[in-house]
């Protein structure tokens, strides 16, 4: 069994990282001093914790190139995109210092003679959050700051990949002032990952990554009656309407499919265009992704850097070629990206066309750059579609005519539906999914519900 934490940066294959696993006294300590700490925290007024927490924003942004160089080395993404990913903490963490007061406002019920009621919001105590590395402060943002501000206590566990963002957040709360105890950080080993989900001292889980890890999550939480906050995989679809903007649409989809490399948990895995627009459409989508530049993605000019490691190209080269085997047929030719190199992390884009769902590369979890675009000839076949997967995280439809597209979009099985966007999370919308996508919600004033109790005061007037 590993003794602790070798990061190995997909750009060149060295090691960048490397920390000791939390041993027990660490872990015991770290858990303790949780529990101590959040009944002080809890009692700090709100305004007070949303100070505390706007200067710890702060604190992060000052150090927004040295953290974009870190989220490079450590997983991959292009330097000239990694700057993009403090904004988006920044964004989210001021939304939900925004949204406290709503969120976690009393329920104020009807005047009743002789009797004074309402319905408080209460921290659950200690939230465990853990948290992956394709988007490693994004996805941890989402569970950190709301319930921070919310009057939890936090222990992270960050990905083995990116285990300096755990550390960055850290330094982060300490610069705002956020009082010991409050948040803290460790290096764990899967095993002690699932000790401490068992742990009495723990209130609630939440969980970002794949499917078998949230099902990890469930059956070491079973019968502790504690909530799970599960964000699991996608294979998020997009349909392109005959009335689409086409020329909109393909960069719009195209990004959404290949922005990170492909691996993001809302990106675009599987298209559906409908027939008198499949032509313009595959032409534009061919276009744009041989536009692409395929390197190290510590070189400003790079557009689309390595997968986060070497297995995970391999998976997905196999994937690819399985779909060719059954009657595919990709459209990028890979000696265009010199780049790509069987037995590293670097591959290069792929369009698949003559794909359907007997296909994994259309029914599984791609996590890379690749997507299957597939004809269809009306919007019932394009929903029937997008509806047989076993997840639902989001899904959009490209159209001009909004009223239609709303319409297809209550019958789309997703937690976000968009129309004319995809990838993108807007912080004042609840993020969550169904299926196998998992469940909860964060952001919004919603996210707020999960993290929190309700309390019932009934009181009678003598």
């Amino acid at each position: 069994m590993p003794k602790g934490i070798q990061t190995i940066s997909p750009i060149d294959n060295k090691v960048i990282v490397e920390r000791d696993f939390a041993n027990s006294k660490a872990i015991e300590t770290t858990l303790t001093q949780a529990q101590a700490a959040q009944n002080n925290w809890q009692a700090m007024s709100l305004t007070d914790r949303k100070a505390i927490c706007t200067k710890a924003v702060d604190a992060f942004v000052a150090k927004r190139e040295d953290i974009a160089r870190e989220i490079c080395l450590q997983m991959g993404r292009p330097i000239r995109f990694a700057a993009g990913e403090v904004g988006g903490l920044e964004e989210r963490a001021r939304t939900m210092i925004k949204l406290a007061d709503q969120g976690l406002a009393a329920v104020r019920l009807p005047e009743k003679e002789g009797f004074d009621r309402w319905i408080q919001r209460e921290p659950l105590g200690v939230v465990f959050v853990i948290a992956p590395w394709n988007y490693p402060y994004l996805t941890a943002i989402n569970a950190i700051m709301p319930a921070i501000l919310a009057g939890n206590t936090v222990v992270l566990k960050h990905s083995a990949q990116t285990p300096l963002c755990a550390e960055r957040l850290f330094e982060a709360f300490q610069a705002g002032g956020l009082p010991d105890g409050v948040f803290q950080f460790l290096h764990l080993s899967h095993a002690d990952t699932e000790r401490i989900i068992k742990d009495s001292r723990v209130n609630y889980i939440a969980f970002t990554g794949s499917v078998p890890g949230g099902a990890m999550v469930e059956k070491a939480a079973a019968g502790r009656f504690i909530g799970c906050g599960l964000e699991l995989g996608g294979k998020d679809p997009a349909y392109i309407r005959e009335d689409a903007d086409i020329a909109q649409a393909v960069d719009t989809a195209m990004d959404g499919a290949f922005f990170n490399s492909g691996q993001s948990c809302c990106g675009i895995e599987r298209i559906y265009v409908h027939e008198k627009v499949y032509d313009a459409f595959l032409a534009g989508a061919i276009e744009w992704v041989n536009g692409l530049k395929l390197g190290r993605s510590d070189e400003p000019e790079t557009t689309m850097g390595p997968v986060v490691r070497a297995s995970a190209a391999e998976f997905i080269r196999e994937q690819i070629k399985e779909a060719i085997d059954q009657g595919a047929v990709p459209h990028i030719d890979v000696k265009k990206f010199p780049a790509d190199k069987p037995g590293t992390a670097y591959l290069a884009p792929q369009i698949l066309t003559n794909v359907d769902h007997t296909m994994r590369v259309m029914t599984e979890e791609s996590f890379g750059p690749v997507v299957g675009i597939q004809k269809v000839s009306s919007d019932e076949e394009a929903i029937q579609l997008m509806n047989d997967s076993e997840f639902g995280l989001t899904a959009c439809i490209f159209t001009t005519d909004y009223t239609r597209g709303v319409e297809l979009g209550q019958q789309v099985q997703t937690g976000t539906f968009f129309i004319n966007r995809c990838d993108y999370l807007d912080p004042e919308l609840a993020w969550t999914g169904i299926k196998n996508s998992g469940h909860g919600c964060t952001l919004s004033a919603l996210g707020y519900e999960s993290l929190t109790r309700p309390k019932s005061f009934h009181i009678k007037t003598i």
